[in-house]
């Protein structure tokens, strides 16, 4: 069984929205996400310094990340994922799918 994570950064799109933004993460967004075979956790971060940006991170696991890649993707293009609510695009949110290369614990 391969491990990854998908990465991604975004920041509500005006103080206005930052409620709404939320909401729509923890409400919403979370729920759908883990519905979708391999993902496994998601969590969020608030990133530390001036206008620095949210972080979520879902970890994967499946016997190829890139088929929860496409999972995802397939999710979004047919409505399985709702559209972001309060999400700024400018810039854009940011995202990355990474498999694990080697881990490490205390």
């Amino acid at each position: 069984m391969t491990r990854g994570i998908l990465y991604v950064e975004s920041r509500p799109a005006s103080p206005e929205e930052a409620e709404a933004y939320h909401a729509w993460y923890e409400g919403t967004h979370f729920k759908e996400m883990l519905q979708i075979e391999g993902v496994v956790t998601a969590r969020r971060f608030a990133a530390l310094g001036d206008d620095a940006p949210y972080v979520a991170v879902y970890e994967l696991e499946a016997d190829d990340i890139a088929a929860v890649q496409a999972r995802i993707g397939e999710a979004a293009r047919t409505g399985r994922l709702a559209a972001p609510v309060g999400v700024a695009t400018d810039p854009p949110p940011r995202m990355w799918f990474c498999r694990e290369l080697s881990a490490h614990s205390a």
